[in-house]
């Protein structure tokens, strides 16, 4: 049929969260076929509402490859997204589909569909797949329907990325490239050890790291199973849990206890998350590990409390004390870098920033963030785009106003962790920030580095900004230096963003430049953005 594009949405695996999540794909799916029908143009749905699953997405991989079986593989497509999804259920499909593919997210905070949007774009970009990308809150501004209409009239949209430049090791000054030079010296020498409790988390194929590209920067995977973390944990008493527990109380952390475990934080739930915790770090201490990552989902979820809190104490360079079998204790006075979600991409980042911010004399505590949502807001009179950066929990405690006595632990949503388990959320402190991101284009590792500034908003504007995402979860307010809000979707290719603080007796932008040559000598292509 003449002027007729195929719709596909792909959802999440857990049934609760695209059961929740429905109603909102249907209300944007609505919004798009106004929208193509002002071009005289018509979606037709490559796949039915199911009554028995009570939604239309597609939640199975397998599910995806009967789908595309059925689409002309030279039609235009349109990948809908409101929701977070997990990337290989379509993968596969969208590799062969050989018409225009357009993935289109909605600007809605309430449910993760951006985040899922950019995770689906970075995957299509590591695999290879020519894609165009646009995103909007009401599908009727101009930014949006200028860019459907070239989509509609040339199958492709051309983003300009005035933004960017190739990074320069020659504007690095001479004292920072020192330090630069010598820590990538030292992982090339010595080399790092990955701890990845299984990979592939949620669909991330963007996160995932072929050896072959891993091992000339020096970094090796020790592919550890999540089933070997949930056997230590077995092997941790309650008391040693309580040790870490009281801890963390003595620290003014917040645990929102109540007696429902279905529904509520237990005391049960938080003991169990300080058992990972030990046992975290007693087997990156066996492995000799330098980062860890750990899935999470799937797999952990249907037995034990979410992961997140570990995550958050395990990157922050204060924390509770562990030993190991012998009595030593694991890496004292020092953060274990943890890649969350098992994104190795952040891994390598977080890794590097976190001893390249120590030899600068520097706490170096970082964490990734999803770019969640964001939102224009009037900073000292002039207005700005300050996203909402979110992650189920693994901000280290530092970033946060008031550090561990900012800090709480509320349950993660029932929708997304049956098992319940707390998060580590805060606000996170006014500062200087650099950011990056490290990707996989034309099999080749690359980073996209910036800077950029934490503001303090009031204390309505942040929780008006909880509460139309994830209250549970720690919030840093981000204003990306000379990048717009399109301008960062447009090039940023995933769902999650490394942050770190810079200290005021530091440069902010030659810290970002020193990062940048750290990776470029590691053999990483690096783009400087904004500045």
């Amino acid at each position: 049929m003449e002027n007729q594009a195929f719709l596909v949405c792909s959802g999440d695996l857990r049934p609760s969260a695209n059961l929740s999540c429905w109603p909102t794909q249907q209300a944007m799916e609505e919004k798009l076929s106004q929208a193509l029908a002002g071009f005289g143009w018509h979606i037709k749905r490559a796949h039915d509402f199911n009554p028995e699953k009570g939604h239309g997405f597609i939640d199975y991989q397998i599910e995806g490859l009967r789908v595309f079986r059925e689409i002309d593989p030279n039609a235009p497509l349109i990948v809908a997204e409101s929701v977070w999804q997990y990337s290989q259920h379509i993968l596969a499909g969208l590799i062969s589909h050989h018409g225009p593919i357009l993935i289109i997210a909605n600007w809605d905070g309430q449910f993760p569909g951006l985040v899922g949007a950019l995770n689906l774009t970075g995957s299509l970009t590591k695999a290879n797949v020519k894609y165009s990308f646009l995103w909007s809150e009401d599908f009727e501004d101009s930014f949006f329907l200028d860019g459907l209409q070239e989509w509609l009239e040339t199958g492709t949209i051309n983003h300009i990325n005035k933004h960017v430049r190739k990074f320069d090791r020659r504007e690095v000054r001479s004292d920072y490239a020192q330090i630069a030079d010598d820590l990538s010296s030292h992982v090339l020498k010595s080399k790092v050890i990955m701890g990845v409790f299984d990979e592939g988390c949620m669909g991330m194929f963007n996160a995932i790291v072929p050896d072959h590209l891993l091992h000339p920067l020096g970094f090796f995977k020790e592919r550890l199973s999540q089933s070997t973390l949930y056997a230590k944990m077995l092997t941790i008493t309650d008391d040693e849990a309580l040790l870490v527990l009281n801890w963390l109380l003595e620290k003014g952390v917040n645990f929102h206890w109540g007696a429902d475990e279905d529904t509520e934080l237990t005391t049960k739930q938080s003991l169990e998350q300080c058992k990972m915790y030990v046992a975290a770090l007693r087997l990156a201490d066996e492995y000799g590990c330098g980062t860890i990552g750990i899935q999470y989902q799937q797999g952990l979820k249907d037995l034990v409390a979410a992961s997140d809190l570990v995550e958050g104490l395990l990157n922050n360079t204060e924390r509770p004390p562990v030993n190991n079998e012998v009595g030593r204790e694991i890496l004292a006075g020092e953060a274990l870098p943890h890649f969350n979600e098992v994104d190795e991409c952040a891994g390598i980042d977080s890794y590097i920033t976190y001893h390249l911010w120590r030899k600068f004399g520097m706490e170096g505590d970082n964490t990734l963030h999803d770019l969640r949502y964001g939102a224009p807001y009037k900073l000292d009179g002039n207005e700005e785009f300050v996203w909402v950066l979110l992650i189920s929990g693994a901000a280290p405690a530092s970033h946060f106003i008031n550090g561990y006595a900012g800090a709480e632990s509320l349950r993660q949503p029932s929708m997304f962790f049956k098992k319940g388990g707390g998060t580590l959320r805060g606000i996170s402190q006014p500062g200087n920030i650099v950011w990056s991101r490290i990707f996989i284009e034309d099999n080749v590792l690359k980073a996209d580095v910036g800077t950029g500034r934490v503001p303090l908003l009031p204390t309505e504007e942040t929780e008006r900004r909880w509460n139309m995402t994830n209250p549970e979860w720690p919030i840093m307010h981000a204003v990306f230096n000379g990048v717009s809000r399109d301008q960062m979707m447009a090039k940023h290719k995933s769902n999650h963003v490394q942050v770190v603080y810079v200290d005021d007796e530091h440069d902010c932008e030659q810290m970002a430049l020193a990062k940048a040559r750290s990776f470029e000598n590691l053999g990483i292509q690096v783009n400087i953005c904004g500045f």
